[in-house]
């Protein structure tokens, strides 16, 4: 369950798998609650000796042991402050950031940490973290949460690593059941209590506990719409051609990015984005506000949002069924095995289980591969690119033409 700095792995699939876990939950009317833990200076943190000690018991020669003996003290640091440099001073903790051995050295040092949630989930990107526990009472899912909270301070503790409780946050997904007034608190082992909050920031994704992403698209609007008006202002600056780049480069990835997740997000909130999208798009064009958003689409060669979504979404499903995808994510997807033979059992297709709600990645996913099936239909794997050219072949925008409105 750990994410970060490995391939193949990333904030989208980890997203995802938290995501499903909370959703599943959820689905079944059972109370979910999280804890957003966060350690202080991490990287800066890692003790040498500790390090060495893990390094051992995963095997390493005594030859490679010796040479990450060697490899630590080497490291100096020193300070400039208005043109005058200090001495240098040995670094006797830490892993270098920026390096290529510093991350994978780190998520040695806490891979351990995970071992220690009991009857909790947890999912690590390096050193961000989430614990999240669920059940059918909610005294029983927050005692549990507490609980393995515990083994994880104490777990961190042994590893000198320090959790800054001031930035450590919990979360109850109520998104179908009401909760009290008054939580029950979270409380460190030094006895603070820790903020209940109803939006957190994970991995670049605002969660909400209502599970809406109400707030994330609030702040992916608002981010867009900044640098575009920024662009609109500064047009005379550039070419046709730059502002193609420049729209390419610096925006659709902003909305590109973990769009996968937007499967439980409403069209009225989706249609935000497309507000902005559709704003861009001008930008490059020099359409005017009343120019309809088939016409958009088209001088520029790119798709709606929706289709790219989707587009990204069947990608991580196929990725998923011919292994090229995370075994956490892998594991939700089960192929079909055909009860008799018939015309449309020669194609791959996905078992869609009954104990799981529209929402999780296992019906969701299911669902939709199904019904691409009922027009792609694949007999055989092939490759990813493949796969990528013939869903755009499959998918274009059907407009439907009423009059815009502009934003």
């Amino acid at each position: 369950m750990q994410s970060g700095f490995r391939a193949g792995h990333g904030c989208t699939s980890a997203t995802l798998k938290v995501l499903n876990d909370i959703i599943t939950a959820i689905d079944k009317r059972q109370y979910c609650a999280a804890v957003f833990i966060d350690l202080s200076k991490a990287f800066d943190s890692v003790n040498h000796h500790i390090l060495i000690g893990r390094l051992n018991i995963l095997g390493f020669s005594n030859d490679c042991l010796n040479w990450f003996t060697n490899y630590f003290p080497d490291g100096v640091q020193c300070v400039k402050s208005d043109g005058l440099l200090s001495g240098p001073l040995a670094v006797s903790m830490g892993v270098p950031q920026g390096s290529i051995l510093g991350p994978t050295l780190f998520s040695v040092y806490i891979n351990d940490v995970a071992l220690a949630t009991g009857d909790s989930l947890i999912h690590l990107y390096a050193d961000d973290t989430i614990l999240y526990t669920s059940g059918p009472s909610l005294d029983t899912v927050l005692t549990n949460l507490q609980t393995s909270f515990n083994a994880i301070q104490h777990s961190s503790r042994g590893l000198l690593l320090l959790l800054n409780a001031s930035k450590t946050k919990c979360m109850l997904f109520n998104r179908s059941l009401l909760a009290p007034a008054r939580l029950t608190s979270i409380t460190t082992l030094d006895g603070s209590d820790l903020e209940h909050v109803d939006n957190f920031k994970y991995l670049g994704v605002w969660l909400d506990c209502k599970l809406s992403v109400q707030t994330h698209i609030k702040h992916l609007q608002s981010k867009v719409q900044s640098r575009i008006g920024f662009l609109f202002h500064n047009k005379a600056s550039f070419t046709h051609a730059a502002k193609h780049t420049l729209i390419k480069l610096t925006i659709l990835p902003i909305l590109d990015f973990d769009d996968v997740i937007y499967k439980i997000a409403s069209n009225t909130l989706l249609s935000k984005l497309d507000a902005v999208y559709h704003s861009a798009i001008r930008f490059v064009t020099k359409a005017l506000c009343t120019t309809h958003h088939c016409d958009l689409y088209a001088l520029v060669g790119w798709s709606s949002l929706h289709i790219r979504r989707h587009t990204h979404w069947l990608q991580v499903i196929y990725k998923s069924l011919v292994g090229k995808a995370l075994p956490y994510l892998s594991s939700l997807v089960t192929i079909a095995t055909p009860t008799r033979s018939t015309r449309s059992s020669r194609y791959i297709s996905l078992v869609i289980p009954c104990s799981f709600g529209r929402l999780s990645f296992q019906s969701s996913a299911a669902n939709d591969w199904n019904e691409l099936q009922k027009s792609l239909k694949l007999e055989t794997y092939s490759s990813l690119t493949n796969f990528k050219r013939q869903l755009s072949e499959q998918f274009t925008d059907r407009c439907s033409y009423t009059q815009p409105i502009c934003k």
